[in-house]
C-alpha cells in the first residue's frame, strides 16, 4: 500500500505541475471507459486530477456537492449520474463532448 501511495503522490504532483498532462490523463481514461465501460478508472482519474487542483473538498465546494458525497462518487464503488460527472468536470475546467465513433477494423 505504501508503494501505491507514493506512486499516487508522484502522479498527483505531476498532474499539478502540468495541466496539459492532466487533460491527456483524463482523455485516456475517458477513451478507456468508452472501450470497456469500466467507470472505476475514469472516476479515479477525475479524483487524481481533483487532488492535483486543490483537493476533493475544494472541488465539492465549487460544484455544490457535499464532500462525503463527492468522495463516494469518485470512489471505486461510485456510480455517478451523467449530470454529476458533467458538474465535476466543469468544476475542473473541462466539459463533456461527443465525437464520431471510429469504425471498428474488420477482423
Amino acid at each position: 500500500m505504501r508503494t501505491y501511495r507514493k506512486f499516487q503522490d508522484v502522479l498527483i504532483d505531476e498532474l499539478r505541475a502540468d495541466p496539459e498532462q492532466a487533460f491527456m490523463y483524463l482523455q485516456v481514461a475517458l477513451e478507456e471507459f468508452d472501450q470497456d465501460g469500466d467507470l472505476q478508472h475514469l472516476m479515479l482519474a477525475v479524483r487524481n486530477v481533483a487532488e492535483a487542483r486543490g483537493g476533493v473538498p475544494e472541488l465539492a465546494r465549487q460544484v455544490g456537492i457535499g464532500k462525503s458525497s463527492l468522495y463516494k462518487v469518485l470512489s471505486e464503488d461510485g456510480n455517478p449520474t451523467l449530470s454529476t460527472i458533467s458538474a465535476v468536470l466543469h468544476g475542473l475546467g473541462y466539459r463533456l463532448a461527443l465525437a464520431p465513433a471510429q469504425p471498428r477494423a474488420a477482423s
